[in-house]
């Protein structure tokens, strides 16, 4: 299993031996305890369960932390399940960052940051119209739609709305550093989310 849960603390930047600075975003990843294990033959598929960020029972509520007092003696904030092959994971066991190696690739999945309520020049970046004498357009959508046929506005037209605060995975993000002592992981780029926030940190083994 080459996924950990943790949590973004911010951006700085590290020199390689060569002398080359690369940005690197700093996370805390882990140590994650393996909870309820899934087997295709009760469950009827394959998964594993693990907890990050250990919390007060007050902080829970009763369903939750009745699942967790089975399988662990922590209770975790952070809960998630994964696909895992059959027969491969056992309850009690911890995952660390020990398990990334420097150089590899990586997918980082978090919640991006909130801007709130967005024209269709900053949400969609749409090129707006001419800031000329005369001109009475500037930072509208335009036209939505037909009048006569359809008569409605299509699904999926771009419009102002809600900006950022999805869920977002950004992919093959090479991994330059690990300080297994600290639980740190040091991945070249950014990645969603504020400093603070959780993310899901998993090796990819595509490319």
């Amino acid at each position: 299993m080459k996924t950990l849960l943790g949590r973004k603390l911010g951006m700085t930047q590290i020199y390689l031996p060569s002398g080359q600075a690369v940005p690197v975003t700093i996370v805390e990843a882990g140590p994650c305890e393996i909870l309820q294990v899934k087997t295709s033959e009760k469950e009827g598929y394959s998964a594993a369960q693990i907890g990050y960020f250990p919390i007060s029972p007050k902080h829970l509520n009763k369903p939750e932390r009745g699942h967790q007092q089975k399988y662990a003696k922590n209770l975790y904030r952070y809960v998630r399940e994964f696909k895992v092959e059959e027969n491969t994971q056992s309850p009690g066991s911890i995952l660390t960052v020990e398990i990334f190696q420097e150089g590899d690739s990586l997918d980082i999945t978090g919640q991006s940051k909130g801007k709130g309520f967005a024209g269709v020049m900053k949400r969609h970046h749409f090129r707006g119209g001419d800031a000329t004498h005369g001109s009475m357009f500037h930072r509208e959508p335009g036209s939505i739609g037909s009048s006569a046929y359809p008569s409605r506005v299509l699904k999926n037209k771009k419009l102002p709305g809600h900006m950022g605060d999805k869920r977002i995975t950004v992919k093959n993000l090479k991994l330059i550093a690990v300080k297994p002592e600290a639980n740190l992981l040091f991945i070249k780029g950014a990645i969603p989310g504020s400093n603070g926030s959780f993310v899901v940190v998993n090796k990819n083994t595509i490319s």
